[in-house]
């Protein structure tokens, strides 16, 4: 199939905005690539410091004969999405063994929870800690002991993390290795639900907190289509799973045999063999540009509109918001996930899942089906999903039709023609808006303002009955630089009552949402950021603010903002106390957000 030409005229945009830093570098991994397998070059006592501790694997590490894996990990056991791979490291160091290779823990990285901290102090190291796990594992690599890594990671910075850091040592083959979501618990809209009641005051804390127990309920990731989910999307689009690898659950027979799996190949793909792939070759225009197309075809998660520049700068790629805008007019919706419809991933994988997407969308051009992957070259095998027979690991064709059209649709028939994500730009900024969750009539909303700058005042103003009529709630001074960009999330509850009760109400932030924002309409995003001067920090109270999903506009209505001066409010409050401390130097050195909102890229 012929590639789709809007597809290749974004491609061949960011190919040509691009060419320099791709190439510079290209150049870089090429020669780091040419010095040969690293440990060649350890002197004697480097290499006794590094395999000291590792027994049974002395003589083969110390004869440099056999591939040796550095295993990058982000376990740890009070979330749920990284709780299984407690096991890992010694089931990817049998498997290594099995197939002739090594492997070792490399390091470490932290990982942490926005469910856990959502609306609390904490969510303001959030963001940031994707620049700490990519430096974390910057670290661990650079003992230089390692043919290839394999990453054991999966929620919101975690993996972008790691993909900045697969990229910076992109002379290295790459995979990662997924967890899976948990079974599925609670439906999600009835979690929903139980939390608006509680907004509302009609039930106490108890039943929220059964309600939430009942959803999040054992190992694996959070089962909603939030960031975690879209990362594991993202990593098989872009070839950096095995196929059919996202959304198995833990502690099956099928998990583990995949991750057997995923260590063979990690050792059949260094400079030691025939098959060389290092990651910096996998990580090319042509998989950010899939990734994308994922993205918008499965209505994923904003958090990604920051992550996927930051991870494409790493590998000498610009991504922009118009790259985004073009390829979300040009693919279609094709599945419903919870918060964009009632289905959870479990129920997405049921459904025929990313083998049967990704077969669609490469039958109607919109993906570039030549990419290299981990798996081999070309993404036709991402068409297949993985079988136990016989206790074997095969793969065989998936589901030829979607096996439940409620939740997921072919591409010639989807639940929108157009994907789930518009940028917006105007007086206020540019940002961007998740609109597959979003009914129609309310992509076009125009009120008066309501200026908050943190998420207590809104609800605060909310307890008090203070919104009455149509309204743009805006809440400013949440961009990186201000508090390091926390996501709001805790704010849909309220604004979805305010919406229920008949009003027409929307967000506007430089702060962010998440994978799990749901129908109430939200700018966010926008840059630059109030904290930097930014058009937010000239708004007032009564303003009529326009956000406009179908133009794709943001603007300030009847309002000379160049008049007005920008308020620069006390941010002191931001800057201690549960670790913000640590933090100053992100604070000052953050990007800005329609580029990535990068510190360390």
């Amino acid at each position: 199939m012929t590639i789709d030409p809007r597809i290749e005229a974004v491609t061949d945009r960011i190919r040509a905005r691009s060419k320099d830093s791709r190439q510079r570098y290209l150049d870089q991994m090429t020669r780091a690539s040419e010095a040969g397998p690293v440990r060649a070059h350890l002197s004697c006592g480097n290499q006794a410091h590094a395999y000291a501790a590792t027994e049974g694997d002395k003589d083969a590490l110390a004869k440099g004969r056999a591939p040796n894996l550095g295993i990058i990990t982000a376990y740890n056991d009070m979330l749920s999405a990284h709780q299984p791979f407690e096991t890992y490291p010694n089931q990817i160091k049998e498997a290594a063994r099995r197939a002739g290779g090594t492997a070792q823990v490399a390091g470490g990285v932290p990982a942490m929870c926005d469910g856990v901290t959502q609306g609390q102090p904490g969510m303001e190291l959030s963001l940031f800690s994707r620049d700490v796990i990519a430096l974390a594992a910057g670290v661990a690599l650079s003992h230089n002991c390692f043919d290839a890594a394999v990453w054991l990671g999966v929620c919101d910075k975690i993996v972008p993390g790691m993909i900045i850091a697969a990229a910076t040592f992109g002379h290295l083959p790459s995979v990662f290795i997924p967890a899976g979501p948990m079974t599925s618990g609670l439906p999600n809209d009835e979690k929903a639900k139980v939390r608006q009641k509680f907004a509302t005051g009609d039930i106490g804390r108890e039943e929220l907190m059964a309600a939430e127990m009942a959803s999040y309920h054992g190992p694996g990731t959070c089962t909603f289509y939030g960031t975690a989910n879209t990362n594991q999307m993202l990593m098989e689009f872009m070839g950096l799973h095995l196929p059919g690898a996202s959304f198995v659950n833990p502690n099956t027979p099928l998990r583990d045999a995949l991750t057997g799996a995923a260590v063979e190949r990690a050792l059949g793909i260094t400079a030691l063999g025939n098959d060389f792939r290092p990651a910096g070759e996998i990580l090319d225009e042509r998989a950010f540009v899939n990734g994308l197309v994922g993205l918008m075809a499965t209505g994923g998660s904003t958090n990604l509109v920051l992550h996927l520049p930051a991870m494409a700068r790493a590998a000498g790629i610009a991504l922009d918001l118009e790259d985004f805008a073009d390829i979300s007019a040009a693919v279609p919706l094709m599945a419903k996930v919870y918060p964009n419809g009632l289905a959870d991933v479990n129920h997405f994988h049921a459904a025929g899942g990313l083998g049967y997407m990704m077969g669609e969308l490469l039958d109607a051009g919109l993906m570039h089906e030549d990419a290299r992957t981990v798996a081999g070259d070309g993404l036709a095998r991402y068409r297949q999903e993985p079988k136990l027979r016989d206790g074997v690991l095969v793969w065989e064709d998936g589901a030829g039709a979607s096996q439940n059209e409620k939740i997921l649709r072919p591409a010639t028939n989807p639940f929108q023609p157009t994907g789930g994500l518009r940028q917006l730009a105007g007086n206020l900024g540019r940002g961007v808006m998740k609109t597959s969750a979003v009914a129609t009539e309310r992509h076009v909303i125009e009120a008066p303002a309501r200026i908050f700058e943190d998420q207590p005042s809104v609800k605060a103003a909310f307890q008090a009955g203070e919104f009455t009529s149509d309204t743009v709630v805006v809440v400013r001074f949440q961009g990186p630089r201000a508090n390091g960009m926390p996501e709001l999330h805790n704010l849909t509850p309220t604004l979805a009552v305010l919406q229920d009760r008949g009003l027409r109400v929307a967000l506007v932030t430089d702060g962010r949402m998440s994978g799990a924002s749901g129908k109430v309409p939200a700018a966010i995003h926008i840059s630059p950021e109030a904290a930097q001067g930014g058009p937010l920090a000239k708004l007032r109270d009564g303003d009529i603010v326009r956000v406009d999903a179908v133009a794709g506009t943001l603007d300030v209505v009847g309002v000379d903002l160049d008049s007005r001066t920008a308020l620069t409010p006390d941010l002191s409050a931001n800057t201690y106390g549960i670790g913000r401390e640590l933090f100053e130097v992100f604070r000052q050195s953050a990007g800005d957000s329609a580029h990535g909102a990068g510190v360390v890229i």
